[in-house]
Order: C-alpha cells, then structure tokens, then sequence
C-alpha cells in the first residue's frame, strides 16, 4: 500500500545466496515485465546497492556516485533510464544535490522518459549480464539420479523447487540442525528410498556434490563403496535427505514448542537482523539479563505479529513439506517401475574448469577480441599508441587517480602562494625560521666562523648579479649540446633510435673509422625519434610479460589499446616491433 511518498507498488525481495545468475535472471524477468506493461516503471538492487551501475562501472557518467544513485535508475518500456542531476526538479546541478523521491522520478520518466534513455555502452554493459534468456535458463539446470526417500521425491513431484530450501538447509547446517539426523530419521527413513531424476540448478547441484559429508550410522542411512556404479546417486540422495530433515525438524507442527518454531524460520532471522541494525539490544552483550529481556520483548512481539493473517504470508518450507505428505500419495511401487527406465542424467564435466577455458573466461571478462591476431587482419596504429601515452603522461593526477585521455576534464591547476605560505605558517608556527639553542650547538660543531659568512655574503653578491634571459638560455643550450655530443659516443647514445636513423648510422660509422680525435664529431646530430623510442620500448615490455599481467599491457589497455600477441618467435627484443 501508499506509504509516504512512495506510491502503491509490488515489490519483493529474493535470497539469491551464492548464484548470481539468479539474479540476473530476476533482472531479466524485470525487464521483460516493464516491456510487456508499458505503464510500468521498475527499480532493483541488491546489498550491493545499484549493482546495474556497478555492472557498467566503465560507462558511467562522471556525476554518478553511490550517494546520488538513489531512485535514478529505472527500467521503463524495457529500456534501462538514468535521470541526471540536471533534471531533478528544482535542484541545482551538483554533486551534492538530493536523489529525487519516487513520485518526481516517476513524474519525470512518465513525461519525459526517452531523454532519460541510459547512454548505448552503459545500456551493453547491463544488457550483455542477461543475454540469451530465455534460452539460459534451460543451460543453467542439471538433471542428476538421486536415490532418495519415496516421500521426497514425491514432494518434488508436486513442489520442484523445494530442492533449493534442502540444499540450502544442508549445505548451510551448524551443529544444533544435525541433532535431528543423530537418530533414525522419524519424516524421512532410510527403509524406503527408490531411484529417481532431480532437477537442480548447477549452482546447487555444485553445492551438494562438492561437499564432503559422512552419515552418522545411527541415521540408518549408509553408502556403498566408492566404486559402486551408483554411488553419485546415493551419495546426493544422502545429503539431499539430511537437508529435508532438517527443515522438517524445524516445523511448528513437528515440534512441541509451537513458540520456538515460529522463531525458527527466515522471517524471525530476518525480523532479529533488521532490529539488530537498529540498535534494538543497545549494546549489550548477547546471553546478558538486559539482552535476554529484550530478546523475550521482541520474540513476543514477533509472535503475535505472524498470527494474525495479513503476515502469515510466508510459510515455511519444513511446514510446507509436512503439508504436501499430508495430501500427495506416495506410491512406492510406481517410483520402482519409472526407475527401472530413468532418461540419462546430464553430464557435469562443467564442474571441472580446465585451463584453456579459464583462459577463455579472462578473455571475455576483459572484453578482449578472440579472432586471429594476424597481421593483415588487425591493424594497429602504433602512432595512435605514442599520442595517448603522452597525452596520459601530460595529465595530472589527483587523489582519485590518474585521469584517461579520453577524459573531458580539462580543469587548470591553480596554486595560490600566499594561503600556501600562511598555511606553512599555521604549522611551522611564527618563529619557524628563528635559530634555536640546538641549531647554534650544530653551527659551533661544524666549525662554522664569521669569515665562513663573509665569504658566503661575497658569492651571494656574485650570484645576484643579474644575467640576461637571453645569456642564460644561450648557456643552457650550450650545456645541452656538449651533453649530447658525449652521449652519442656512448651505449646509451647509441640505444636511440633517432628521425633521420639512415644517415646518423652512416654519420656514426664513419666517425667511428675516422677515431676520436677527428672531426667528425662536429657533425651535428640528428635529432632522437620520441615516438619511435616510445614504441619500441613499450613493445619490448609487453614481450617480456611473456603474457603475463604487467604495467605496459595494464596502462595500455586503461586507455584502450590492446595488444596482439607476439608472433615472430624465432627474434628477441624489438622483433615485436618488426612484427607489428
């Protein structure tokens, strides 16, 4: 119903534990809602908060942040929206500002919804996650033979998704749920189990089968030997029938103490989590006289609360379960007669992940192209490489990190000496720069004397001499020739690779003939190559990654350019750049 502003709605929330793809999958059944009912306009998170936003963290605008994401992303008419700051009524443009309630972001996508059509990347990114449904949902189930109790599979019969609440339970168990399988089991015994197809999906078919488990001889249920042809099936049989137990052990209608059991169920859990972030139990020690009250307050209240009828909604799976044997027959004899002509079960190689398909997955999660790296097929401006190096280079950087060269952000640094100097001052204090009793120990230690400050006061005077802007950079020019001149007869001299490459290789050879004492080191000097440096030296850092993550492949790929792997095996060291 209405509360406050937000307007009458469905909603709902789902425990998708470790599968993800279930929830993708709700984002995909969400979608197609808003598709099939124009009217409506759908949000979802989940306890990662706009986890769509997160998916398509290399797309967003640079406004959108976690604290101004709140009611901004909606799926409407079956397209991702995201209203921009610029569009909240009566708020200012900055990052700041409030997140519009639901009643003005449904205002807005209902008048003026395609221009808040989320960007084509942003909108990829997201659409990719749920990509070929409705097809998946067939490809993420797995059929297994299990050999489990009549009674279960003809629970399963009726109610196929109660598999997911006994792996749950089983696979999530502490010690107190196994106190009920430490006897003979008294809803499910082991004396009548037949062999029969599960359908799980293979997040928890996965759950199940990897998890080592021993049962206790007093449950009455035990394994054959692992070479036995079927000891998959009675091994998942086992577990599955451990995890219908425990849930029926925790059924109102099981144990005595009606109380206790309606504190059992995920709505009490979450019921006491919610109260626990609040603050309910103010800091007191759980098993204190204070804590235990409190808990006895809230458990009283809890307990007239489902009573009632508009919050007995949610029915327990172990309830559930003793109600479905309550009304479903259960015939032993028609599950030995459909066992004997079981279809297959599916294949789980999927569980083992070699090598090359983790390869693969690295791949695609790095959005990186699969076809052939053949020359004639992808061509690579190397040019492209050198002007986004040195427009990265260029940038500054701040606490947020370095910016990208594609980034529009073209802000001037400014730097005010004075609130500089003044903070300086606030920190150093006034009389920072005053000598105290330690500095003149220091000075008579070092022998310093009056005539030291003399001739000290002679070369200051010396040095103040104004020289003309001209003279200097003439000087500085100099300095820089005769630098070069003695580098180029060096390794490090000839490790460049300079504009006019030809004809200094011939310069340097004939100088080398002629010896040092010729002339020929007045020739002048062909200026270095920067861009051609630059490649070649980030080319050979990428073949020495061997394929391996490194800083080059890292840099490059920030600013979207990916790297073919080297394929002239047969040279060393700037063959890469040959090859390219």
């Amino acid at each position: 119903p209405r509360a406050g502003g937000t307007p009458a709605h469905i909603g709902g929330t789902t425990l998708f534990g470790d599968n993800v793809e279930d929830e993708w999958f709700i984002v995909y059944l969400v979608r197609e809602i808003t598709r099939q009912f124009p009217g409506l306009a759908a949000r979802i998170d989940d306890n990662d908060g706009e986890f769509l936003l997160i998916e398509a963290a290399d797309f967003l605008p640079k406004w959108l942040n976690p604290e101004n994401s709140e009611n901004r992303v909606f799926f409407y008419k079956g397209e991702l929206h995201i209203i921009p700051l610029s569009e909240t009524p009566e708020r200012e443009c900055d990052l700041s500002a409030p997140c519009p309630t639901i009643s003005e972001a449904l205002t807005l996508l209902s008048t003026r919804s395609e221009e808040f059509l989320a960007a084509e990347p942003l909108r990829a990114a997201v659409y990719k996650r749920i990509d070929g449904y409705p097809e998946k949902i067939q490809a993420s189930l797995h059929r297994s033979h299990c050999f489990l109790p009549a009674g279960i599979a003809a629970v399963l019969r009726r109610r196929p998704s109660l598999v997911a609440a006994a792996v749950q339970a089983f696979y999530l168990r502490h010690p107190g749920d196994l106190r009920a399988c430490r006897r003979p089991f008294r809803v499910f015994p082991a004396d009548q189990r037949v062999m029969t197809v599960v359908t799980f999906t293979r997040c928890l078919y996965a759950q199940l089968v990897q998890q080592k488990f021993v049962p206790d001889r007093r449950s009455g249920y035990t394994l054959p030997l692992s070479s036995h042809p079927q000891y998959k099936a009675y091994e998942l049989g086992m577990k599955l029938a451990h995890g219908f137990e425990i849930l029926c052990s925790k059924s109102s209608k099981v144990s005595p103490d009606s109380k206790r059991n309606v504190l059992s169920g995920p709505l009490w859990e979450r019921f006491l989590r919610s109260l626990k972030e609040k603050d309910y139990f103010k800091g007191e020690m759980e098993g204190s006289a204070k804590y235990s009250e409190l808990l006895h307050m809230a458990e009283d209240y809890f307990q007239q609360s489902v009573t009632t009828p508009e919050s007995s909604v949610e029915v327990s799976p172990g309830d559930e379960i003793l109600a479905l044997l309550q009304t479903t027959p259960v015939d032993v004899k028609e599950f030995e007669r459909e066992a004997a002509c079981l279809p297959p079960e599916d294949d789980d190689s999927w569980l083992d992940l070699t090598p090359d398909a983790l390869d693969q997955m690295l791949k695609e999660a790095r959005s990186e192209s699969l076809a052939s790296s053949n020359e004639e097929e992808q061509k690579y401006d190397l040019e492209a490489v050198a002007e986004s190096m040195k427009a990265f280079v260029s940038k500054v950087s701040t606490h947020e990190g370095a910016e990208m060269p594609w980034s529009s952000d073209e802000s001037h640094v400014t730097f005010d000496v004075d609130s500089f100097t003044k903070a300086l001052d606030r920190i150093l204090g006034a009389d920072s720069e005053e000598l105290d009793s330690d500095d003149l120990d220091e000075e008579e230690e070092f022998g310093f004397s009056d005539e030291d400050d003399e001739d000290l006061g002679a070369e200051k005077q010396r040095q103040d001499q104004k020289v003309s802007p001209d003279e200097l950079l003439g000087s500085l020019k100099s300095y820089m020739s005769e630098m070069d001149r003695e580098l180029a007869q060096t390794n490090v001299g000839k490790s460049f690779t300079t504009q006019n490459h030809g004809a200094s290789s011939v310069k340097a050879a004939a100088s080398e003939a002629a010896g040092p004492g010729s002339g020929a080191e007045d020739t002048e000097l062909a200026p270095v190559d920067v861009d051609m440096n630059l490649v070649a030296n980030l080319l050979e850092s990428y073949s020495a990654q061997a394929g391996l993550a490194g800083p080059t492949s890292t840099i490059l790929q920030s600013m979207g350019v990916y790297l073919p792997e080297n394929t002239d095996h047969s040279r060393e060291g700037s063959s890469t750049g040959r090859a390219l």
